[in-house]
């Protein structure tokens, strides 16, 4: 049976099976508000562990739970817990932002952890919105499931990813786990953790911030100093000057033969010669 097979009143009887992990209302009643009113639709925390549930538009409270209204305790039915009795799998996922960079080392510490197969990694650079694996990670779990991922900062590219992955979690009612790090344990978005969480997402993206900094630093320093990144010039200053001294030859050579002799090109004879010729 799906979710469209159910009419409203099996449906809420369904999501009032369990407690609700938001509101804090028992088994048999209806999700409140902070007004202390019966809420219009139930939490979705509360009964997203139940499959046929996941999918589709809120649940709405039924009208005989009497929405707006003032909260009570109303046993429409007997609490039959719903938990399910699996011990939960973890799911690995792994991100490096570069081709260059080494997923089989986070795929490693994935499999030693327990993660069953298939791991969920992917090369995504920060210019790139879209994380497909990473949906598709969360995809795949199921109630007590958990996600792992090696290092903090292999969750997301800056604290909003960060914090928005904890509460993708949060909403699915599963845990996360960090191996490494100084987050490193098992982490329940909904528990006290979650204002640590927060603070180690702004640290990991100050963090890459600070790197590009020094990074940008150095090269300055390096420029400074003379040095300059990237290919070395093709005429230096000695075979700019034989350039000079063949040109005013009488009569005097061709770019093109002279361009021939050096093995370089045409152009970038030109733009040498361009370069001299402009006033300090």
């Amino acid at each position: 049976m799906n979710r469209e097979e159910l009419g409203e009143a099996e449906r809420a009887t369904l999501v009032e099976q369990q407690e609700c992990p938001r509101c804090r209302v028992p088994p048999g009643s209806p999700c409140r508000t902070r007004m202390g009113t019966v809420a219009t639709v139930y939490h979705s925390v509360r009964y997203y562990t139940v499959p046929v549930l996941r999918s589709g538009p809120p649940i709405r409270v039924p009208k005989d739970r009497q929405p707006g209204k003032a909260w009570r305790v109303v046993p429409h039915l007997d609490p039959q817990p719903t938990a399910v009795d699996r011990p939960g799998d973890r799911i690995g996922y792994g991100r490096v932002s570069g081709r260059g960079q080494d997923l089989e080392t986070q795929e490693r510490l994935l499999r030693a952890a327990g993660c069953i197969e298939p791991l969920y990694v992917e090369t995504v650079s920060t210019r790139h919105a879209e994380r497909s694996r990473y949906k598709d990670a969360l995809a795949a779990l199921r109630p007590n499931d958990i996600l792992t991922v090696t290092m903090l900062d292999r969750l997301g590219r800056n604290a909003l990813e960060l914090i928005t992955s904890a509460q993708d979690i949060e909403h699915r009612g599963n845990r996360l786990e960090i191996l490494q790090g100084p987050l490193a344990g098992m982490y329940d978005p909904r528990g006290p953790g979650r204002v640590v969480f927060t603070v180690f997402a702004a640290f990991a993206e100050a963090e890459r911030e600070f790197i590009q900094d020094r990074r940008l630093d150095g090269l300055a320093t390096a420029k400074a100093n003379g040095r300059f990144g990237g290919r070395p010039r093709a005429v230096d200053e000695d075979t700019l000057a034989v350039l000079l001294a063949r040109r005013r030859r009488n009569p005097p050579q061709p770019v093109t033969e002279i361009a021939r002799d050096l093995g370089v090109g045409r152009s970038t004879l030109y733009r040498a010669l361009a370069e001299h010729e402009e006033p300090s």
